[in-house]
């Protein structure tokens, strides 16, 4: 191993012993190891807030990666475990089936619009999109046409890390591209937002419509390649697209999923029902890996036969595992229980009066919110590990990228540390962060 490791930043003293023994033997997301700072080390969770090894708390801007909607260590969910694991852990799903996952399948396929009713479990979001992915190419195939293997995707979108759905992310505003040699090659173009570009949009979509299996889009955000927002009419020209040229539109609902936008579902508030439906992070609120990739009547009826080859051949070893499935149900027991789209709204609301006084501030670019999603784009950031840093100072756990700071917080935060957050980002847009 060449470099020397011992020079990197040092983590404080007051650590535990566990801290200090592992950290030299993990490797982190996202990060540049060397230069980066050390991480937080975090003893517990409570509610929105993070507990840290040395008596601080901070209040999480991020619901950990958008998955804990319901906050952390809800009691309802975390019983709902504990009695799965005293039952069933995990049994496998090839060839057994169990309760929770069945239940699990029933109740999504009866929240989602239309007839979106047949539901594929897997473990993480860039799985489930990568089987939607298999599952439009061998619905073609199935149909009889072996040359429709290439998807259309969108600049500034971002479908996960493995290399099926790297290969629709943006390949230039992205992180993929020291890949480009190794991905498949597929269309990316831009969102048909207006006149121009719709036309563009159509015409390029007939002239390649021959080797397309579908469209794949983050209906009406698209998250990790930078928060752009796009309306529900972007949505319904998709839809129309693939109708008139015969291709399957997959919306990655992986982040818009579960109330997010001010709605269950980004499709249902955009009136438009996708083919196939990616599903994961908050669909467990934060508690145990799980995805699902969710397809329309249409699409299980071309894999329907009795010719073994038409089956979808794939198989996640933890698919529909017990718990995770467990802790999904009891997380929509809590959708349909407590009042989380309602609690959104007044965070949609406190999150366009909090961070409207950063419209102003230098650097600015733009100041958006949708449903639980705030951000603040700035013309640039130079330091994004400064100014996380800045964050964690000031009491607030908010993780900038890119050029843009926002905020995904939990749907059971209280108006205080949602101040909290808001009132954190402008002062430091306003105290200069660059």
């Amino acid at each position: 191993m060449s470099g020397d490791t011992s020079k990197k930043t040092q983590p404080p003293a007051a650590v535990p012993n566990w801290y200090t023994a592992g950290l030299e033997h993990v490797w982190l997301p996202y990060t540049q190891m060397k230069t980066a700072s050390v991480p937080l080390a975090v003893t517990a969770t409570r509610g929105t807030r993070i507990v840290l090894a040395d008596g601080r708390e901070l209040i999480d801007g991020i619901a950990s990666w958008w998955t804990s909607c319901h906050g952390y260590n809800h009691p309802h969910i975390r019983a709902a475990i504990e009695r799965q694991l005293a039952q069933m852990p995990h049994v496998m799903f090839g060839g057994l089936a169990h309760e929770q996952a069945l239940n699990l399948a029933r109740r999504l396929a009866a929240l989602l619009p239309g007839d979106l009713e047949r539901v594929f479990f897997s473990e993480s979001g860039s799985v489930a999109v990568e089987i939607a992915m298999k599952m439009a190419v061998q619905f073609a195939i199935n149909r009889g046409a072996r040359g429709r293997t290439k998807f259309l995707a969108f600049k500034g979108g971002y479908h996960g890390d493995t290399t099926g759905a790297m290969a629709v992310c943006d390949p230039e505003s992205g992180m993929h591209a020291l890949f480009a040699g190794m991905l498949p090659q597929h269309h990316i173009v831009d969102l048909p937002r207006d006149e121009a570009s719709i036309s563009a949009f159509d015409k390029f979509v007939a002239r390649h419509a021959d080797e397309l299996a579908g469209i794949i889009v983050e209906p009406l955000v698209q998250g990790a390649g930078g928060m752009h927002f796009h309306d529900a009419d972007v949505l319904r020209h998709l839809r129309a697209a693939a109708d008139r040229n015969d291709l399957l539109l997959i919306f990655d609902e992986i982040f818009t999923g579960f109330g997010r936008t001010g709605a269950m579902f980004a499709c249902e508030a955009a009136g438009v029902t996708p083919d196939i439906v990616a599903l994961s992070k908050a669909l467990t609120a934060g508690t145990l890996p799980l995805a699902a990739t969710v397809a329309r009547k249409k699409v299980f009826e071309a894999f329907w036969s009795d010719d073994p080859k038409k089956a979808l051949m794939h198989g996640p070893t933890y698919m529909g595992n017990a718990l995770a499935c467990a802790a999904a149900n009891a997380s929509l027991d809590l959708f349909e229980s407590e009042p989380r789209l309602q609690q959104v709204a007044a965070i949609s609301a406190a999150l366009t009066r909090g961070l409207e006084p950063c419209r102003g501030l230098p650097g600015v670019k733009d100041v958006r919110v949708l449903g639980a999603i705030g951000v603040v784009e700035m013309q640039r950031i130079e330091n994004l590990d400064a100014l996380r840093r800045r964050f964690i100072a000031a009491g607030v756990f908010v993780r900038p990228f890119g050029n843009v700071i926002y905020l995904t917080p939990a749907f059971t935060i209280g108006e205080e540390d949602l101040e909290g957050l808001t009132s954190a980002v402008v002062d430091t847009i306003a105290e200069g962060i660059n």
